[in-house]
């Protein structure tokens, strides 16, 4: 991930300020893998910028994808998660606690290169989630059965 002079540098080179709370956001999201909300970011930050609201919170995680050092994802939940990583990868979401993770070893090429042959279209992006049950909550759903 950048640093935060690197950030600073994209930032304005957009013509956006670098404030602290800007800062504090990127590098909140740089330094998970979890995919927070806007919610979840701002509860993990506020204690350190108290006047900091979730307004701002909203407001630069939509500057921080506009200059494309952030993601937004929309795996199927009432609010968006946010990835630092912008390389184009798929996501995993648990059904029944919501957590969100990286699919690192999904090799998509031939499924990009299919849709590509099968619809005439030139591809030039994805977002791919997968569903399912994550290993914390098939063990807990394993306990309760016996």
């Amino acid at each position: 991930m950048l640093s935060g002079a690197e950030v600073t540098g994209v930032l304005r080179s957009k013509g956006f300020k670098a404030t602290p709370q800007r800062l504090a956001i990127y590098d909140a999201l740089s330094h998970t893998t979890a995919h927070p909300n806007a919610d979840m970011l701002y509860r993990e930050l506020v204690p350190h910028y108290p006047t900091m609201s979730l307004a701002t919170v909203y407001k630069t995680l939509d500057i921080l994808c506009t200059v494309g050092l952030a993601q937004e994802l929309n795996v199927g939940e009432e609010s968006f998660r946010y990835d630092a990583n912008v390389e184009s990868h798929p996501h995993v979401r648990c059904l029944s606690c919501g957590r969100v993770d990286d699919v690192p070893v999904l090799n998509d090429t031939s499924l990009l290169s299919q849709a590509a042959v099968s619809t005439g279209y030139e591809i030039t992006g994805r977002q791919i989630y997968l569903y399912g049950i994550c290993p914390a909550c098939s063990e807990k759903r394993k306990k309760k059965l016996h």
